[in-house]
């Protein structure tokens, strides 16, 4: 059986303590590359077989998966952060279901969640913002016509793009041509939750200068909106004691 883990956004403490007891009883692991923390490797019983997927072809993961079955051993399939968000999990599912393999999968905490977290930051502020829009710029991989980095920021929401450290000139670009004033509070997180995490504050207009000042080009989110902003929100209509909920009779 293969079961898909989701290895967290870095330090080894935030993986699932499912994903923990299946990486400690697997007999094979393919980890995603340099996106795991090696840490998470040292679960490995003795005797397991370890593959780094970064060197590897989707033809080569099969074929390693197919290879443990048949030695009657359990795979898991380390993925960065959570697989459903940019995992290529997909088409790894129906291919497992094609060889009749069966498979589960393993949420893991996403790296927008330990960006978050490391700022301190709500992304659905009342009054601000009720929507996380999760993407990334069109680059090598192209990405649909109409979700476009400036189509998107059109909707001024709290937003995290990934995948896009490398081309902050024209992310900041597209936010701005898409409606973010240059003034919009904005952050960069350079490997949310690891040792070596890296928070930079800046504004949708010094994006670029921002992260080449601070020397970070890849694996590092993009936030932007006013959700990074201070103050400015409404206070939560759940904990109002003015407002009545299924559970307590609001007052006046």
């Amino acid at each position: 059986m293969v079961h898909f883990v989701g290895a967290g956004p870095g330090a080894p403490d935030l993986l699932t303590l499912r994903g923990a007891a299946l990486l400690e009883r697997a007999g094979c692991i393919i980890y995603a590359g340099s996106l795991v923390n090696p840490a998470l490797l040292a679960r490995a019983k003795d005797g397991c077989v370890l593959y780094n997927s970064a060197e590897m072809t989707l033809e080569e993961v099969l074929a390693a998966i197919q290879k443990a079955e048949t030695a009657g051993a359990d795979t898991v399939r380390l993925h960065t952060g959570d697989p459903c968000v940019y995992g290529a999990v997909k088409e790894q599912m129906d291919a497992l279901d094609a060889l009749g393999i069966p498979w589960d999968d393993t949420p893991g905490v996403s790296s927008f969640c330990g960006a978050a977290a490391a700022l301190g930051a709500e992304y659905t502020l009342p009054g601000v913002s009720q929507s996380v829009i999760i993407t990334r710029l069109a680059g090598r991989t192209p990405v649909p016509e109409r979700e476009r980095l400036a189509a998107l920021a059109a909707h001024r929401a709290s937003m995290v793009i990934f995948l896009s450290a490398g081309m902050l000139d024209r992310v900041e670009a597209e936010l701005l041509a898409g409606g973010y004033p240059p003034e919009t509070p904005a952050a960069l997180v350079y490997k949310a939750t690891w040792p070596e995490e890296k928070l930079v504050r800046c504004t949708v207009g010094t994006l670029a200068a921002s992260g080449e000042a601070a020397g970070i080009r890849s694996t590092a989110l993009v936030l932007a909106g006013d959700f990074l902003g201070e103050g400015g929100y409404e206070r939560s209509k759940l904990y109002d004691p003015a407002f009545t909920t299924g559970y307590r009779e609001g007052r006046a």
